[in-house]
């Protein structure tokens, strides 16, 4: 059987994605506040047999940068409005097939809050859920949920390791046989095939039971987009999607070649985790059309706004320096290291200054941005697939919703003809289609 690839939606409940000026474009939908506008997105990407959508998620407005959030808010940058999981309900009335991701962070949610939530979600969908853990260390969203003090930034991912380990502890407290739902014989579980948990690891704790039954697929799919060496050897323990953020194809490659191996040294195949970066689709009839559609859409980002971005990101003020300064001179200690060496590494060969690095920023978050008819793009997914530079992509909107309408109606048939893209989903879980991908 041939390699197969995977691909994964990239939503956020707000107006942009990685392109932070899309949501001003004369053809953009703006309705993210509506049902129907999310359960439009679900059929279209069910239509095109996509593994999965998730929504990232942040928690309050980034507001660093200047000491407000008067550039986010105002200029439309990235933020998530809503809560990702009623989305999710919302979508998963409308399809059967294509999986359901939810950013939930280890740092604020309890692990009974995540099971039961998550847990439900799985059971209602039939098996289609992932969460996209994250370990959360910005001090925007503690003082949203009332903590004072974080853990220490090298701590962070011993939380997530606890929190992880206690959620699972709790999914598999019930055995998959325990609903009995015997009328006749009075039987509507078995307290035998239920278990107390009694986890207590070094950051959290809990009882258990879970109240939610087992799920089709046991327990939701692991999502993880960890970059820095820590970062990535939590992937490697847990993850069965890895979404990174990389710049090309060497960049790609080298991630690619890092993370099977780290898979490989936690003791698991290097298959059980799909490795899947962050490209954006910009397509037209033609070549030359779709570059006139980037140069339009590119045009349509401010450096502000980037700068304010990149300041959430990092987690630090970047109004403090001067917008010509060479990005590389930059001396930032406090913030995230991982988002900062993303930056840096996908500034480095261009010697970009601090305005310009914010500018390309705002029209992609430094990921490629695949450029062309829907023949040339499908040319370009299939050789970095093919390269040994990924297990398949998450696809990062532009235009909402038509950069997935074109996708699926334009690239899809085509990685389908050539045999590098699933014609029907084999499994009913998400699970089951994740491993759908030849031998």
């Amino acid at each position: 059987m041939k390699r197969k690839m995977h691909l994964v939606a990239f939503l956020l409940a707000g107006p942009t994605a990685h392109h932070h000026g899309a949501w001003r474009h004369p053809e953009a939908d703006n309705g993210f506040l509506a049902p129907e506008w999310h359960e439009h997105i679900a059929r279209v990407l069910e239509q095109g047999r996509f593994d999965s959508l998730f929504f990232a998620d942040i928690l309050g407005l980034y507001d660093l940068y200047g000491g407000n959030f008067a550039t986010i808010l105002g200029r439309g940058g990235q933020m998530g409005l809503l809560d990702p999981i009623p989305l999710l309900s919302i979508m998963a009335r409308v399809t059967r097939h294509v999986g359901l991701g939810a950013t939930l962070s280890t740092t604020f949610y309890p692990p009974y809050h995540l099971a039961r939530s998550l847990g439900t979600l799985d059971l209602m969908s039939g098996g289609r859920v992932a969460w996209n853990v994250v370990a959360s260390h910005g001090r925007l969203e503690a003082m949203n949920f009332g903590i004072d003090e974080l853990p220490p930034r090298n701590a962070r991912y011993d939380v997530a390791e606890d929190v992880v380990q206690a959620v699972c502890a709790l999914w598999d407290s019930w055995d998959a046989d325990a609903l009995v739902l015997d009328k006749q014989g009075g039987v509507f579980a078995d307290p035998a095939r239920v278990h107390y948990v009694n986890y207590q690891g070094p950051w959290v704790k809990t009882r258990g039971p879970l109240t939610v039954p087992r799920s089709p697929q046991g327990r939701p799919v692991i999502m993880q987009a960890g970059s820095s060496p820590r970062g990535r050897d939590f992937a490697a323990r847990w993850g069965e999607v890895v979404f990174t953020l990389q710049h090309d194809k060497s960049a790609m490659q080298a991630f690619y070649r890092d993370m099977k191996a780290r898979v490989v040294a936690a003791g698991r195949a290097p298959e059980d985790c799909k490795i899947l970066p962050s490209v954006d689709p910009i397509i037209g009839e033609t070549d030359a059309i779709a570059r006139e559609r980037q140069a339009y859409l590119n045009d349509l980002v401010v450096a502000e706004l980037g700068m304010a971005q990149m300041s959430g990101h990092i987690g630090t003020d970047l109004s403090r320096f001067p917008p010509d300064q060479p990005l590389q001179d930059m001396d930032i200690e406090d913030g995230s290291r991982g988002s900062l060496d993303v930056i840096l590494q996908g500034t480095a060969a261009h010697g970009l200054t601090l305005g310009e690095a914010a500018r390309r920023f705002a029209t992609s978050e430094l990921c490629p941005q695949i450029v062309g008819s829907p023949a040339s793009v499908a040319d370009q997914l299939q050789d970095l697939f093919e390269s040994q530079a990924c297990d398949g992509f998450i696809l990062t909107p532009t235009l909402m919703p038509g950069m997935y309408e074109s996708f699926v109606r334009g690239v899809v048939p085509l990685l389908q003809a050539r045999g590098v893209f699933r014609t029907e989903y084999s499994g009913t879980t998400l699970r089951e289609n994740l491993r759908d991908d030849g031998p």
